[in-house]
């Protein structure tokens, strides 16, 4: 039972993170960035792809992982 709290505060963790840093793209600061380089700030990709990773592993694990 443990286990799969974790599992699901490690899904809830990247899920906010990944929304977090999706939130930071649609500011205007980053559109205007992201028009002018082509793409958004570190912080906000960074933000996404670990809240990314994070979920997936959270998913894997609750869906894979010891019962």
């Amino acid at each position: 039972m443990n286990n799969k709290i974790i599992s699901i505060v490690v899904l809830v963790a990247g899920i906010a993170l990944f929304f977090w840093g999706y939130n930071m793209t649609q500011g205007a600061e980053e559109q205007i960035r992201e028009a002018w380089t082509g793409s958004f700030s570190d912080k906000a990709t960074w933000l996404m792809i670990g809240g990314g990773i994070l979920a997936l592993v959270g998913l894997l694990q609750l869906v894979f992982g010891k019962k």
